[in-house]
């Protein structure tokens, strides 16, 4: 076990990028080594972010050009990849060959088929031979993977969303094969930090809108993984909405239970999969999640309820997409990754 590591962030002038940043700076085992940016390479991260002024090394830490040499001279031992997808894999590579485990938090190893990456993504993958090695890191799902991989695929912000309120329910067989519904919203910020009309405040303020319908690229991922969890292929219609606040992702999912199926087996199996974790909390039959509850943390809060008028089951979620749909999810899986405790650096409400 170690008792301190150090780390790395590569991207990290962007959402994902800052919040790792202020998790990182204040984590108990965490010591922050290097910290790349191109556009911001000699400033101090308190010059560019002054919230993170007088918090640990943000006054005297610099941003540097990404180079895998210099990342390797800095001592880190973890690089988080808050990079574009398509970006990581440049780097993914080089850095595992310099004996740095890698935490990517793009998509660019989420995925085991290169093929089904090609159809979602529009190119061919850069490095198809890391894919069958990379994990699907979701710690409620996957901690004992997690704990011997050099090469950890964070998943996306709605894939946490909707995996982890099907995966124990598709694992016990209390669902039937028909397809899945799925409808979720997203604040802003799930677009990354990037200068975009349909993005300015005047086009989010008063609007709410559906995109990328009828194949976003989360489905590649949210697909594989239901159909592992099942043992079968698992079809669903995911369609994200873009809402006018900064972060928060709220999901609502709608399943066909198998017939005699009950809501006491659905609670059952949810509970019997996540007492033990502590960023999943249950919050019972017909209790509906709100985001302002878990902005900030990394928790996610499932509801569910059964309408036995539709025969439907109704799953629901929120989380805080930079937080458990990102960054913090990805210093959990460094967490088991170092054996520190899971919750280090983590518990904040």
């Amino acid at each position: 076990m170690f008792e301190k590591v150090k780390v790395a962030v590569l991207g990290a002038s962007g959402y994902s990028g800052i919040e790792l940043l202020r998790l990182l700076l204040r984590h108990p085992h965490a010591e922050l080594v290097a910290v790349t940016s191109r556009t911001l390479a000699g400033k101090t991260l308190s010059d560019e972010f002054p919230r993170f002024r007088k918090v640990g090394v943000a006054d005297t830490l610099t941003f540097s050009n990404p180079d895998v040499a210099a990342l390797k001279a800095s001592g880190a031992e973890i690089a988080f990849l808050a990079l574009p997808h398509g970006v990581s894999v440049e780097y993914a590579k080089p850095l595992l060959e310099a004996g740095i485990k890698v935490i990517d938090l793009s998509a660019d190893f989420r995925l085991r088929s290169a093929a089904v990456y090609k159809e979602f993504y529009a190119h061919e993958h850069p490095a198809p031979e890391l894919l069958s090695e990379a994990v699907y890191a979701l710690p409620e799902i996957r901690a004992e993977e997690i704990k011997k991989a050099r090469l950890i695929a964070c998943p996306g912000c709605y894939p946490t969303s909707i995996l982890l309120p099907l995966i124990p329910l598709l694992k016990a067989g209390l669902l039937a094969e028909d397809p899945l519904a799925v409808s979720a919203m997203s604040g802003a910020s799930g677009a990354g930090r990037n200068a975009s009309i349909p993005l300015l405040f005047c086009e989010v303020q008063n609007s709410l809108r559906s995109y990328s319908v009828p194949q976003h690229r989360h489905l590649s991922e949210v697909g594989q993984e239901l159909s592992l969890a099942a043992g079968r292929e698992v079809r669903l219609s995911f369609v994200p909405h873009l809402v006018p606040v900064y972060a928060g992702i709220c999901t609502t999912t709608f399943a066909t239970p198998k017939a005699g199926v009950t809501v006491e087996q659905v609670e059952a199996a949810l509970k019997e999969a996540y007492a033990d974790q502590t960023f999943v909390r249950l919050l019972g039959r017909n209790q509906s999640p709100d985001t302002k509850h878990v902005m900030g943390t990394n928790f996610v809060d499932i509801g569910w309820a059964l309408d036995e008028r539709a025969g439907r089951l109704i799953l629901m979620s929120a989380e805080d997409n930079i937080g458990k749909g990102a960054s913090s999810q990805a210093i959990q899986n460094m967490n088991l990754v170092c054996g520190f405790d899971p919750a280090a650096g983590l518990l904040s409400v």
